[in-house]
């Protein structure tokens, strides 16, 4: 009688033994794998069974990998700076310092329940000093490079965080954290040109092995477009207005332009009868976001007064003022084509502007157009010297043709805007810059970093506009390094994705004190092969990192300008109706309990059994029995074998080779959860054997849990102790298919008379088309009573007989 499986005992004795003898070792003769997950920042509530997801996968690869032959960088660390942090502590009422290190304490203890090979000697947090440093060593590189700057703009303001977002952290018009509305508010920032890499970062898109989603998704984010900046003079004026446009082969049909409210001649333009209507409007639009802005249904504008001489055709062209035009793309102000979009054709109808018509279809001008006419193609009319060309053609020269009649001139832009790099909070990496009323911003020399976060008691936010960091008189008053005078700190802090953006390179060279990572252990061990995470940061995250990758690049500490060749990700896993999790909507699944009565082993195999890994599950208790039940059935069929040491057939060997087969394709294509359903298919075959044979052999079984390792570590450990092996199964090959052994020396193939199958026969699997017709018109003689005029043979599929 097997002893029954007991998987306290077991998860207990084999992470202890773990713990003393690790099974990820550099013997500095194997190649190197880099698996990451995203790590995670330590909020108050925990790990869910949700996060326990990414971190299976990512587990389950690193093991496989490693039993490829690699040795596995597989770091965890901590993204505690920044709002969720704060907040949390805010809400708690302690200081962010406190609340941080024992998030940090009660995730690493559940980490270590899923019993990842996390190499916690490479351990890193955001809010540790020594690695810190070199965030802002980074920044004061950008600084020198011009890269980081100071401006004064209005910037989105989320009034609950008390702190300015960039764009990429307003959703829909609310905080991406907090989910308040966004607002206004105009403040002195740093930012960081990220726009000067805009070419680099969409063009090396084609490089990277990353879901198509999510190269679209940054590709779109950053906007390149075609076009030409035309100007247009102002009438009455001296100044001109510069227009960018993308299609300025549609000039003739501008009937009016708009600008953004915050266009630096708004104001200029109102007339006496407009003045009190356009300041309203101006003001109206300073307390929207750029997301609602963009997103409103129903367009809104003011006409200023004055008018625009439209360059081509000498037309008077309105001005109009809308908050659906921004300030930072292009120039801040578009020439509107209503006739051909349909934003443009709303607006016109809204106020009663002109129509007119450009592109045709079959040069046939719309009699009363209800809607705009967008189609790509047509002939020009109602545009002088350039009727009867087609719009297509048009498009591609008219740039050029209007830079030579000196009205404009062709050019390229970018939906990407730089980064809003400074938060007015405590909880962040100072900023290590100085303003001297001498030198103007100095950056603290490098051999003065880090720059340490003072130790305050009142953190909470001033809604001022101003860190907290600010009322601190000795911290904030200083000396300037350059000429001694009187000076002052910076007091905004760095953004929660400022250690984010590089620390995968950290990682490899966490203890390194005088470099950010050396160049012997970056050649050696970077850069990230498998990066595992969720979608939600395809923009974000993602975006700022390649960014960091090719400034760190480009000055010569690293010698690659990607930082993840690949990417995988996860779904989220979801309460009940698809609900996301959450401590406030009480659903909650915490992995602890589930660990206690089913074992982590269980709990591994059950997060990927729930359905495709990239793709959202909802989460059911329920489940885990089957898993549980898989687990114990094929220890009873592994013990029970042990005992019966039965000699394997040749049916044993074909199932061997298949279950290798179907198993290591599965988990190279990433289908997950149909290599467990897997496991559990070659189990139950493997058992009916079993009753036939009086057990399954040795090899087959060890094959079997070589295969089971990575996902379910534990019982495959104690399963190859079981069998006489002393060293870890981790240390093992994976097991490879031998594709004739897997073949069928007969197979079963359907006989039919004009496509209705009569009967099934055996055949051989190797048998030629003439031997498989004669077997099959053997098998059905008696119900061949016409004359035949076709035979027919879809090798080892159909045996087809036609008949008159």
């Amino acid at each position: 009688m097997a002893v029954p499986y007991n998987h306290k005992a077991i998860e207990q004795k084999w992470r202890k033994n773990w713990e003393e003898n690790p099974v990820n070792v550099d013997d500095g003769k194997k190649p190197k794998y880099y698996c990451l997950d995203m790590f995670p920042y330590p909020s108050g509530n925990g790990l869910h069974v949700g996060h326990w997801r990414g971190y299976v996968i990512s587990d389950v690869w690193s093991r496989f990998k490693m039993m490829q032959g690699y040795y596995l960088i597989h770091p965890m660390g901590w993204d505690a700076f920044g709002l969720p942090a704060e907040n949390y502590a805010i809400k708690m009422g302690v200081h962010p310092s406190k609340s941080t290190a024992e998030n940090v304490e009660n995730f690493k203890r559940q980490l270590n329940d899923i019993s990842a090979i996390y190499d916690w000697d490479r351990e890193v947090n955001t809010t540790d000093p020594e690695f810190y440093k070199w965030t802002q060593w980074i920044f004061v590189k950008m600084f020198k490079e011009g890269l980081a700057y100071e401006k004064e703009f209005p910037i989105n303001w989320c009034p609950s965080c008390k702190t300015g977002l960039a764009n990429e952290e307003v959703v829909n018009g609310k905080c991406e954290r907090c989910g308040a509305e966004v607002t206004k508010k105009n403040l002195r920032q740093w930012m960081l040109r990220i726009t000067k890499y805009a070419d680099r970062l969409l063009n090396d898109l084609d490089k990277l092995d990353w879901p198509e989603k999510v190269k679209k998704m940054q590709a779109e984010w950053i906007g390149k477009s075609y076009g030409a900046e035309v100007q247009f003079p102002v009438e009455g004026k001296d100044e001109k207005i510069t227009v960018y446009t993308t299609r300025p082969d549609t000039l003739h049909g501008a009937t009016f332009m708009v600008l953004a409210p915050e266009h630096a001649m708004a104001k200029e333009l109102a007339t006496d009868e407009t003045r009190e209507a356009v300041e309203k409007y101006i003001y109206d639009a300073s307390m929207k976001s750029n997301v609602d802005r963009l997103q409103d249904k129903e367009k809104t504008g003011v006409f200023t007064g004055s008018y625009a001489i439209n360059p081509l055709n000498g037309k008077k062209t309105p001005i109009w003022l809308s908050d659906y035009v921004l300030a930072d793309y292009g120039t801040g102000a578009i020439m509107c084509v209503p006739a051909h979009d349909d934003r443009d054709f709303e607006f016109a109808k809204k106020f009663n502007i002109p129509i007119v018509q450009v592109i045709a279809k079959d040069g046939k001008e719309i009699e009363n157009m209800t809607e705009a006419y967008t189609e790509a193609s047509g002939t020009m009319i109602n545009s002088g010297e350039w009727n009867g060309m087609e719009s297509a053609v048009l498009k591609k020269e008219a740039p050029e043709m209007i830079e030579k009649m000196g009205i404009g001139r062709k050019t390229v832009n970018f939906k990407l805007r730089d980064w809003v790099f400074s938060r007015q909070r405590y909880w962040g990496e100072p900023i290590p810059i100085i303003h001297c009323p001498n030198c103007g911003n100095v950056p603290v020399p490098e051999d003065q970093l880090p720059l340490t976060l003072p130790d305050v008691e009142s953190y909470e936010p001033t809604g001022t506009g101003e860190s907290p960091l600010a009322g601190i008189e000795e911290w904030v008053n200083t000396t300037c390094p350059c000429c001694g005078a009187p000076a002052k700190r910076e007091t905004n802090t760095m953004p929660q994705w400022a250690g984010s953006s590089w620390y995968f390179l950290r990682y490899v060279d966490n203890k390194n004190t005088e470099e950010l990572v050396s160049k012997e252990k970056a050649q050696k061990y970077l850069p990230v092969d498998m990066y595992i995470g969720g979608v939600e940061h395809a923009v974000l995250h993602l975006l700022y990192s390649r960014f960091y990758t090719k400034f760190l690049y480009d000055i010569g500490v690293v010698d690659f300008d990607e930082p993840f060749q690949k990417l995988f990700n996860q779904g989220m896993i979801t309460g009940k109706n698809g609900i996301k999790m959450s401590k406030s909507k009480g659903n909650v699944v915490s992995p602890d309990d589930l660990v206690r009565d089913y074992g982590c082993d269980a709990l591994r195999l059950y997060e990927l059994f729930v359905g495709p890994p990239e793709l959202d599950a909802e989460w059911d208790d329920r489940g885990i029995d089957g898993v549980y039940r898989f687990i114990n059935r094929f220890w009873k069929l592994a013990m029970d074998s042990k005992e019966a040491n039965v000699a394997e057939t040749k049916e044993m060997v074909k199932m061997r080779h298949k279950l290798v087969y179907d198993i290591t394709q599965r988990l190279e294509s990433f289908s997950l959860n149909t290599v467990i359903s897997g496991f559990m298919e070659y189990n139950n075959k493997l058992i009916d054997m079993a009753k036939k044979e009086g057990g399954i052999d040795k090899a087959t079984i060890e094959a079997f849990v070589q295969l089971l390792a990575p996902f379910a570590p534990h019982v495959s450990e104690e399963l190859w102790q079981e069998y006489g092996h002393t060293d870890s199964v981790f240390h093992t090959q994976w097991p490879t298919a031998d594709e004739d052994a897997m073949k069928d020396d007969e197979i079963e193939v359907p006989v039919q008379i004009n496509g209705k199958t009569k009967t099934v026969i055996s055949i051989s699997a190797e048998a030629t088309k003439e031997e498989a017709i004669e077997a099959g018109k053997a098998a059905i003689a008696d119900k061949l009573t016409g004359n035949i005029v076709k035979e027919i043979y879809v090798p080892k599929k159909i045996i087809n007989i036609v008949m008159k």
